[in-house]
């Protein structure tokens, strides 16, 4: 199969190329790189041209020179797009985090008509059920906080710095937050707490969802969340998979895939 890597030349994003066919744009999930999505592509390469970007800050892409929101990634996207698939029309599928770009993207006018046949599995972007534990932990942080905050900026920031070292604050973080510093940090909060619930009656596409039952990361009940809340959802649960479903369930997710990208001359005759 032919392979091809590459840069951009506007945010100098890194993006692999492989497949024949009509082109299908993948979007991995936050921590990934655009590596973690080749089984997949290498399955269903005869039937789609697979572009799999490294998003910003993440693989071989450079982090943003400040922090990000959802909608800059999604900006960012909208450029890749434009500077290396230059076609009309494209298929979609998008993993975790990616499925919150994926959200914006598709409620753009000036740009979601581009957009045909949507596949989210293990999506990110709404508003998740919270345990009691997590709000003691949040309130906890903000109790620690507190003293930092009277501070002039300059006390302020390295008070924070060394409160964030202690093993009591890193306890109270999660493990994807204690991992980063610095801008992509400030861009896991940016994105993480921004819910994207309110957006999901205005997407007219239609979306497969594809979900692990045992995804710990993004509940199935996320996945029944979202299926309501799409007006053209379509959810199925996979058993015996998690986050990662396209990894734990290689043979059945693609099988679905190709189910749903290419269904034949003869899908919906009589």
């Amino acid at each position: 199969m032919n392979r091809k890597t590459h840069f951009t030349a506007a945010d100098n994003i890194f993006w692999r190329k492989t497949g024949n066919g009509k082109p299908i744009l993948v979007l991995h999930g936050w921590g990934s790189q655009s590596e973690v999505m080749m089984p997949v592509a290498s399955e269903l390469g005869d039937i789609r041209t697979f572009y799999i970007p490294d998003l910003p800050g993440f693989g071989r892409s450079p982090a943003p020179v400040q922090s990000w929101s959802v909608d800059d990634y999604a900006d960012a996207v909208v450029r890749f797009v434009t500077e290396v698939m230059p076609v009309e029309s494209f298929d979609l599928l998008v993993h975790s985090f990616g499925a919150r770009i994926a959200i914006k993207l598709l409620v753009r006018e000036d740009f979601s008509s581009r957009i045909d046949k949507v596949i989210f599995t293990g999506a990110a972007g709404l508003k998740p059920e919270r345990k009691p534990g997590f709000y003691l932990k949040k309130y906890s942080a903000g109790i620690l906080k507190t003293p930092f905050m009277i501070l002039p900026a300059g006390y302020r920031e390295k008070g924070l710095a060394k409160l964030r070292a202690t093993s009591l604050w890193k306890k109270l973080g999660s493990a994807d937050y204690q991992k980063l510093s610095g801008v992509m940090r400030e861009t896991f909060v940016k994105t993480v707490t921004e819910y994207l619930d309110p957006l999901l009656p205005g997407i007219t596409h239609e979306v497969l969802l594809i979900w692990g039952e045992s995804d710990e990361a993004t509940p199935a009940t996320q996945g029944k969340r979202m299926e309501a809340g799409l007006q053209r959802g379509t959810l199925i649960l996979m058993k015996d998979a998690g986050h990662y479903a396209f990894l734990d369930q290689t043979r059945l997710f693609n099988s679905i895939a190709r189910a749903y990208l290419d269904p034949g001359p003869d899908a919906g005759s009589e």
